[in-house]
């Protein structure tokens, strides 16, 4: 048996087969010994965790800046956001401040979190090592702005802000308030049945 028959060579990929893309390497500095690095929970995940390293206790309304413990090199070309986590945003009302936050290329402190608690009743309690966020890193253009004296014709125009629709909370066409802004339309009154039909519960479990 020949060596080719033991290892033929690789053909083309299957039709429609997509390559799974290399992952872009980030230099990651640990401010504290024990701070977790960004982890993906699963495969194909667009962001990866980070964790708080302190304990807090957010009354509603309130916000705090915390640290990670982790500071990144990335890549000229490329930036990093920092998103809220939609499991801590539904159950516990916990969100960002500046969402997204954006850390640049050039930066090089500690990457820290400015969550703020939007429940209006509940407090909320994290404790050091909770992840709190998901750090997306995404490549990114840097723009040359040139003054015009008319832009080009668009098919949208200047139309903005509901525009094009899609909700039905958004206004009447053409019908206006007193102080010259847009009238919503009457929602409807919802039947005990209908807001029986429609009672969520909030269950505590991990997050998304």
């Amino acid at each position: 048996m020949t060596i080719g028959a033991l290892n033929p060579p690789a053909g083309p990929e299957p039709t429609g087969a997509v390559p799974s893309p290399q992952p872009v390497p980030i230099m990651v500095q640990r401010l504290h010994p024990d701070a977790p690095l960004p982890r993906y929970a699963l495969d194909g995940d667009a962001g990866a965790d980070l964790c708080t390293m302190i304990d807090v206790r957010l009354r509603p309304g309130e916000r705090a800046l915390l640290p990670t413990g982790l500071a990144v090199a990335l890549p000229a070309g490329y930036a990093g956001f920092v998103h809220p986590r939609s499991g801590l945003a539904w159950r516990a009302g916990l969100g960002l401040v500046n969402a997204p936050g954006t850390i640049d290329s050039g930066y090089r402190g500690e990457i820290k979190v400015i969550v703020v608690n939007h429940d209006r009743d509940n407090p909320v309690e994290l404790r050091r090592g909770d992840r709190i966020a998901q750090l997306v890193i995404q490549r990114v253009e840097q723009a040359r702005f040139e003054v015009v004296e008319a832009l080009p014709d668009s098919d949208r125009g200047s139309a903005g802000h509901g525009s094009t629709g899609g909700a039905f909370a958004l206004p009447v066409a053409g019908a206006t308030l007193a102080g010259g802004g847009p009238a919503a339309i009457p929602r409807p009154a919802a039947s005990p049945q209908a807001l029986t039909n429609n009672t969520l519960t909030n269950n505590r479990g991990d997050d998304q």
